[in-house]
């Protein structure tokens, strides 16, 4: 029997899904959904990853008058058309501009790179992961420009660890050349990307026990909500068949707007209950409680049932969400100057849309057309786009939407291309990593490395037709970190308490500290309008003035290893140095053990103003 294309497709999933062991398929969690397996794991407080407050990334004046404007007849292209298949977010402003609209138009900024290019809406990720390998597998059977599946795909960054995981998983079947990456950022939230919940979990965090949320799990909104638990020290349940009281508890939607419906609709069902992951014999019925979502998501449920309101959100988060383009290694690379000319496009496009009050007006027209948004129309994503706090069908007070394009400069700093700064990508990329690892090790026990999926020299391309230095000034105010501590010190965001091995009696790291020094790194750089505080402590041995000094060393230490490394993310004045010596100990100094807890290093971390 010959099979349709659809029908390869399901064939390959299958295959791939007996080899792939632990990585389950199941609808609602997409292609590497994990489905609970025989071992159930406890609840746990989730892995803590510090993202403070930070200001947005700054945009030009809107004043511009030298931007054009695409026409609205299609593009009369004779090259091959890129396929785009793309979530409803306004991160993605700027390359929808660059296009004129669906598909590219005459006089658009896609046009005159020579590029062809279609917009799709597709939400759901399981068929963006399908239609990855879809193309992949065309393409590996000789077809130069696959009419199957997509070229590329738009996602969040921090959900890039599953998603690429196990699509790289199945895609090793046809080679190593053939294995999904990350090319780009055009775009981040901040703000309409949230954990959405009742007032009283916001106020009081310990109220959220045995709460009930729906969303699309293991993903960027999911990973906010773990990032709140983390810091809050609360824990969650990662089996979303039971139902723990001492936990926060999920419902799989099969996308961020079936989350919403589900609160909406007061979903319930009947689940076991567990506590640490022991069965306690009990059933429970639940309803949902909360949601984690983003625009439209926020809106429908503010304006259809309201009663909840923004716990957290990408405006705290305001590094953690960048949107991410993903495409097929070979191909790119085969096609190199067709993607780069493609990705210049977008960035002049998000450039565009920051200097441009008619290009921003112009660009929310176009995405309410490609987006196909019930009852949403242009002033409805101008408005989203820049953020807005509204009363809900309740009466609550809550904010919704916000969002950023990425201009080039953008574009280089995510991916630390700009001498001095950090790969936010990576950082971002790993720490939530690293949390999906810690709550699922059964199912999930490993995610492919940062340099296995990601390839900037298609940036690097576009940069070295840039001069550096003129990029990395811009960069410098783009970033808006803060050199001094505002009057009156700041906010405390939050504390590290880090145990960071020196040698004994010595300022000197001891060769055990590189990976706890690589971690305080993570946690820092993806925050702009913060300044650090390092605080060196000691325990008692030795005299009082030399273990003050010895503290401040220490502390000095640690200040300098950070700016040396990224003096564009932590420039001189950013970071103070407080000594304490062997005033303040956690424990009584009575055992080495004890000693080793007090001599530390406290991270505190305030807002820039």
């Amino acid at each position: 029997m010959r099979l349709k294309a659809s029908g390869k497709i399901v064939v390959l999933l299958l295959i791939i899904g007996a080899a792939f062991g632990g990585y389950k398929i199941y609808k609602g969690g997409g292609l590497s959904a994990l489905a609970p397996g025989n071992v159930t794991d406890a609840s746990s407080v989730p892995t803590k990853v510090n993202l403070p407050n930070g200001g947005d990334v700054r945009t030009d004046g809107g004043n511009s008058t030298n931007v054009s404007m695409p026409g609205t007849d299609l593009a009369n292209s004779n090259k091959p058309q890129i396929r785009f298949l793309h979530w409803a977010w306004n991160a993605q402003m700027g390359a929808m501009f660059s296009n004129g609209g669906r598909e590219t138009t005459e006089g658009s900024i896609m046009a005159k790179h020579g590029v062809n290019l279609k917009f799709t809406r597709q939400d759901d990720a399981t068929k963006m992961q399908e239609a990855l390998i879809a193309f992949a597998t065309q393409f590996k059977g000789g077809s130069k420009n696959p009419s199957n599946g997509a070229h590329f795909v738009a996602i969040m960054g921090d959900g890039a660890p599953q998603f690429l995981t196990a699509v790289n998983e199945s895609l090793k079947k046809l080679g190593s050349d053939y294995k999904a990456k990350v090319i780009g950022c055009i775009g981040y939230s901040r703000g309409e990307d949230k954990f959405m919940g009742p007032e009283s979990w916001k106020t009081n965090p310990g109220a959220s026990k045995g709460g009930v949320v729906a969303g699309y799990l293991r993903d960027g909104d999911w990973n906010i909500a773990m990032k709140w638990l983390g810091d809050n020290g609360l824990k969650n349940n990662p089996d979303e068949k039971t139902y723990d009281p001492d936990a926060l508890n999920w419902v799989a939607a099969n996308d961020y707007i079936d989350a919403c419906q589900k609160y909406i609709a007061g979903y319930e069902e009947t689940r076991p209950v567990v506590r640490n992951g022991k069965p306690t014999g009990q059933m429970k019925k639940i309803r949902v409680d909360g949601v984690v979502t983003w625009t439209p998501g926020d809106v429908q449920v503010a304006q259809e049932k309201g009663g909840l309101v923004s716990i957290v959100s990408t405006k705290e988060y305001n590094y953690q969400m960048p949107c991410t383009i993903i495409g097929i290694d070979k191909w790119m690379r085969d096609n190199r100057p067709y993607v780069q000319e493609m990705l210049a496009a977008f960035y002049e496009g998000g450039k565009a849309i920051k200097s441009s009050d008619a290009a921003f007006r112009r660009g929310a027209e176009i995405v309410a057309d490609v987006f196909g948004e019930k009852d949403a129309d242009a002033d409805y994503w101008a408005k989203y786009f820049k953020g807005t706090t509204e009363k809900d069908k309740q009466g609550l007070a809550v904010e919704l939407g916000g969002s950023s394009v990425n201009d080039l400069t953008d574009g280089l700093l995510t991916f630390g291309l700009i001498q001095g700064g950090a790969n936010l990508f990576a950082e971002t990329y790993s720490a939530f990593g690293d949390i999906l690892v810690q709550q699922y090790p059964h199912d999930f026990p490993r995610y492919d490395a940062v340099g296995e999926i990601l390839d900037t020299s298609y940036l690097k391309g576009l940069l070295a037709m840039n001069k550096e230095a003129g990029a990395r000034k811009e960069a410098v105010t783009r970033l808006d970190i803060p050199t001094m501590a505002p009057a009156g010190g700041g906010k405390k965001i939050s504390t590290l308490k880090m145990n960071i091995p020196f040698n004994t009696g010595s300022a000197q790291f001891s060769p055990a500290a590189g990976s706890q020094l690589e971690k305080l790194k993570r946690q820092l750089v993806i925050a702009s309008n913060t300044t650090v505080e390092i605080h060196g402590h000691t325990d008692n041995v030795g005299s009082p003035d030399s273990n003050m000094n010895l503290s401040e060393s220490r502390a000095f230490a640690v200040k300098s290893w950070l700016e040396k490394r990224l003096p564009l993310n932590f420039p001189k004045g950013r970071i103070s140095v407080f000594a304490h010596g062997q005033q303040n100990p956690l424990v009584p100094n009575t055992s080495d053990k004890n000693k080793a807890i007090n001599r530390r290093v406290e991270i505190v971390i305030r807002s820039g103003g």
